[in-house]
């Protein structure tokens, strides 16, 4: 208890305030993954690798990225073993990028990214690009759960339920 008042008439105590606010910023994957693709070239890369155009010259006309800045987020990009880079001519010798597995994975990242862009930002003139899937219809992302295909909806929860170890998550 901290005395907050002691004279002549009684003392007035408190009850020592525990701290509930978690002392650093919380803790979770989205902010991990943002650290290796939360920049705006990164995103760019990885689309032109999705699209085929895995080599440097042509990621770097089709992003409009500096030079400079195209090679350090390719650097991450493969330190964090989302692209590998592998030579396709010996003299000069020339490389292109290409997904590992942990890359295909944020093909549904990227085309949901795409999918609200076309949604939300497109205005009059459209989507620049309109994606079909083999079996003839507009693709449009989703997400389901593994188990039941319910999709997870818009609502605040989309249904799911918080079981994260640590209280501050």
């Amino acid at each position: 208890m901290q005395t907050l008042y002691s004279g002549v008439m009684e003392s007035v105590t408190a009850p020592e305030v525990v701290a509930t606010e978690p002392t650093g910023p919380r803790v979770c994957s989205i902010a991990r993954t943002l650290e290796v693709v939360g920049e705006k070239w990164s995103l760019l890369v990885l689309r032109e690798v999705f699209l085929g155009a895995g080599r440097f010259d042509q990621m770097a006309v089709n992003t409009g990225a500096p030079r400079d800045v195209l090679s350090a987020r390719l650097k991450t990009l493969v330190a964090a073993g989302i692209l590998d880079r592998v030579p396709y001519q010996e003299h000069p010798p020339r490389y292109e990028y290409v997904l590992t597995d942990a890359g295909r994975e944020l093909r549904s990242v990227t085309l949901s990214l795409m999918q609200w862009g076309d949604r939300h930002l497109a205005g009059e003139e459209g989507p620049p690009a309109v994606f079909t899937h083999r079996c003839g219809h507009v693709f449009e992302a989703q997400l389901v759960c593994a188990a039941c295909h319910e999709p997870i909806g818009n609502s605040v929860s989309g249904g799911l339920r918080r079981q994260w170890p640590d209280a501050n998550c």
